[in-house]
C-alpha cells in the first residue's frame, strides 16, 4: 500500500424500490410477491458481504423504497438487517420514490441500528 493511502471498504447501491407494486408482474401468477421476495433475499446477501468483509461503510443513494407502497413490516425486515452489522455506517441519500418528507418512513419509523 502506497504511504498516506487510505484504505476504505464500502458497498454502494440504489434503486432497490422495496414494495414497488410489479403490477405487470402481479398478473402473471402473482410474480410480483415473488418478485419481492426476491429483492429481500438479495438485500440480505448484500448484509451478510458487508458481515463476512468488515465493510465501514454502506451507502445507499435513491429509491431505496417506494413511498407510496412501503410497507412497515418491510422497514422493520430492512432495519433488523441494519442492527447485524453495528460497525458498519449507513449513509441513505432518498431519492424521488422515497423522498424525505414529514410522512416518510426516514421520519416516522424509530431507526435503530
Amino acid at each position: 500500500m502506497l504511504k498516506g493511502w487510505i484504505n476504505l471498504k464500502f458497498i454502494h447501491m440504489a434503486d432497490m424500490h422495496f414494495d414497488i407494486p410489479f403490477t405487470v408482474l402481479n398478473s402473471r401468477n402473482k410474480l410480483g410477491e415473488k418478485r419481492r421476495l426476491e429483492q429481500r433475499e438479495a438485500f440480505k446477501k448484500v448484509i451478510n458481504y458487508i458481515k463476512e468483509n468488515d465493510i465501514e461503510y454502506l451507502f445507499i443513494s435513491g429509491d431505496f423504497y417506494e413511498h407510496e407502497y412501503i410497507r412497515k413490516t418491510t422497514i422493520e425486515y430492512i432495519n433488523n438487517l441494519f442492527k447485524e452489522i453495528p460497525n458498519t455506517k449507513i449513509y441513505i441519500s432518498p431519492g424521488n420514490h422515497d423522498p424525505l418528507i414529514n410522512n416518510s418512513m426516514y421520519k416516522l419509523f424509530n431507526w435503530n441500528n
